[in-house]
């Protein structure tokens, strides 16, 4: 019998592996990851506090559905990223979402954008 230690990765993710896991971040009424809609303006690593801090826009100020995506980004950088002390997820309105200019080209195409 072999004995399994399982090992905690204690490295803070970079800025791409941030967005790479945020990717699994949906808005709940379009069904687009984030990172697709382009609504994830900024990504800071802070590596002496191990803090991320992430600045993002929703697809309307009025959007009802804003502190459920916040609270899933949140849950999956600190499930997926355990070095991670915290993670502080800042709504920001400027510069506008525009889905024409900041969406991806796949996002683009199933918003019927062309």
């Amino acid at each position: 019998m072999t004995d399994t230690i399982d090992t905690v990765d204690n490295t803070l993710p970079s800025e791409d592996d941030v967005r790479t896991a945020l990717k699994s971040v949906y808005d709940p009424e379009i069904g687009i990851s984030i990172i697709d809609l382009g609504l994830v303006y900024g990504v800071q690593v802070d590596e002496e506090s191990k803090n991320v801090l992430i600045d993002m826009t929703l697809t309307t100020p009025a959007c009802p559905l804003g502190p459920i995506i916040k609270t899933q980004a949140h849950a999956v950088l600190t499930n997926r990223f355990p070095a991670v002390n915290d993670v502080d997820i800042n709504l920001v309105w400027t510069p506008r979402w525009d889905p024409r200019i900041m969406a991806s080209e796949e996002a683009k195409a199933e918003l019927g954008i062309w």
